[in-house]
């Protein structure tokens, strides 16, 4: 069964939802509201730049789980998906998974941001299979830690290998699609690369290499 592939953030959202989460969190008053905005900022300028450390990126992300009660954090979480979420998932967005859902393909979202912020998305969609980076919970807590490899370049690639050995799949005929040229060795590795709303240099890349570049947010 052919593999259909989707990155999240840019691609089938028309923003950052690890990005929006942490506003979101800045105008809820949860979190200190200065110092966390720059941390942020700085952080989203160092992914698109390329050279995000991706630990040091999580502990700041996943400190807040940490923090508060998972009661306070499931009805954070909705809040923010009713304001933040469905505002910037796009018609063409939809119709483009559901194109893939009528081929029969096997859908499956992969995703840097956490698994707490990205499984309500994936629901959106209707994708039941997520790769997203795991927070560590210890005794029903998150400990503000990261739970095996997150899934960013080539972790991206490491967890889907594991994703396909325990779901006897394969890339064979798959499809990639993402906006990041951080997504790189995972599109490399698909036979369908697709950019989505590319950042410049995977424009430039895929224009380069012939692959297909689509237009999903105008």
């Amino acid at each position: 069964m052919t593999l259909a592939i989707f990155d999240l953030d840019n691609t089938l959202l028309a923003g950052d939802s690890d990005y929006l989460w942490g506003e979101f969190l800045v105008e809820r008053g949860i979190v200190d509201g200065k110092a966390y905005k720059l941390e942020n900022d700085r952080f989203y300028q160092d992914y698109k730049a390329g050279h995000l450390d991706i630990f040091e990126f999580q502990r700041f992300s996943l400190r807040p789980l940490r923090d508060n009660t998972m009661e306070n954090l499931l009805d954070w979480r909705r809040e923010f998906l009713e304001s933040k979420i469905l505002p910037i998932i796009s018609p063409q967005s939809r119709q483009l998974v559901e194109q893939h859902r009528n081929a029969g393909d096997t859908l499956l979202i992969i995703t840097a941001t956490n698994a707490f912020v990205t499984s309500p998305i994936a629901q959106q969609f209707g994708i039941d299979h997520l790769i997203a980076t795991e927070p560590e919970r210890l005794d029903g807590h998150y400990t503000g830690e990261v739970e095996g490899e997150p899934s960013f370049k080539q972790g991206k690639v490491n967890r889907l290998r594991d994703w396909l050995h325990v779901h006897h799949e394969d890339l064979r005929g798959s499809w990639f699609y993402s906006d990041s040229h951080n997504d790189l060795p995972l599109l490399e590795a698909v036979e369908h690369p697709v950019a989505v709303d590319p950042d410049e240099i995977l424009s430039g890349i895929a224009r380069e290499r012939n692959w297909r570049i689509l237009q999903l947010h105008g």
